[in-house]
């Protein structure tokens, strides 16, 4: 094996690792900041329409 292609394959396996530890970093990141949007996010709240409404239809004929 020639110096050149070890090299070259050193080179490009360290490239590789570092685009994986850089998208690693972001995907956590990315995970921090909607894990504080869904813990900011409000609760969905209940209906304030009388209990009776909608509990059933008139119809005409």
């Amino acid at each position: 094996m020639e110096l050149s292609s070890l090299t070259n394959q050193v080179s490009t396996q360290a490239a590789a690792q570092a685009s994986l530890l850089l998208l690693r970093k972001t995907l956590e990141l990315q995970a921090a900041s909607i894990g504080g949007l869904v813990q900011a996010a409000t609760p969905a709240s209940s209906p304030s329409n009388p209990p009776n409404l909608g509990n059933s239809v008139d119809v005409m004929i």
